[in-house]
């Protein structure tokens, strides 16, 4: 695993982040701090593809990608870190090139592996942040554990067609993933439009460049719920389940 420069910010960082830098409480020890973080992404698809980005062109040190797919063009109506030339490749390296590409700054490590039960360990290693930017609620459930066992902050998202929700986890603070979505529905193929995937992936980024950098408060204990038909957010405050088997108090 890459370690996050330690050094100061170069003249070209200063450059690249003045803007945000300039952000009332920010300056470069905050930008510096963001260049010392680990990211684990876990997805690099429709929520992967902005949350990527975004944490990329903001400084952060290391961002881990973990994806073992291939994009395909069914794919390129949101997954916008990869286009035709990709078709067929691994999307973790996909995500590699083009971030690089757009901030060769900041260390990208791509995973082309699954995420399981026996890989999960090692696929996230150490980090600060864990980022769920997957489509299925199995492998959701394991990350889920893995962060809760590890007391490691996780920002959950999901989408379908033009709505998405959006919770911040961080044990034993607030409720896990299971406490919210206990279990998994069955696979299906989901509508979805590409610029649904960008609202909910801008805001995970967000979120965890909040909590990285220490400026703002994040969605704990909330659920964001967001209906882009009529452009509507709503937070459902969220309580954990006692007998919860990830995070529970008997546990």
């Amino acid at each position: 695993m890459s370690k996050p420069s330690s050094k100061p910010l170069t003249e070209n960082e200063k450059i690249r982040y003045h803007r945000q830098m300039i952000f009332p409480g920010w300056g470069e020890k905050t930008q510096e701090k963001l260049k010392k973080s680990r990211v684990f992404v876990a997805g690099a698809g429709g929520l992967g593809s902005p949350v990527s980005l975004y944490l990329a062109v903001a400084g952060t040190g290391v961002i881990r990608i973990c994806d073992f797919g291939e994009p395909e063009l069914s794919n390129l109506n949101r997954q916008i870190l990869h286009d035709d030339s990709r078709i067929g490749k691994n999307k973790a390296l996909s995500a590699k090139e083009t971030i690089e590409r757009i901030n060769p700054d900041v260390k990208v490590e791509p995973l082309k592996d699954k995420i399981t039960r026996e890989s999960v360990s090692f696929l996230v290693g150490e980090v600060d942040l864990i980022i769920d930017c997957l489509d299925n609620f199995d492998t959701r459930h394991i990350l889920n554990r893995y962060a809760v066992q590890n007391s490691i902050p996780m920002i959950h998202a999901g989408v379908y067609g033009m709505q998405g929700q959006l919770t911040f986890i961080k044990t034993p603070e607030t409720p896990c993933l299971w406490c919210i979505n206990a279990g998994s529905p069955p696979p299906v193929v989901f509508p979805i439009v590409g610029a649904t995937a960008g609202v909910m992936g801008c805001v995970q980024a967000l979120e965890a460049i909040k909590y990285l950098s220490g400026i703002g408060s994040n969605l704990l204990g909330t659920l964001l719920i967001w209906d882009g038909t009529s452009m509507e957010f709503n937070h459902l405050p969220q309580k954990k389940t006692p007998d919860c088997p990830v995070c529970g108090d008997a546990l």
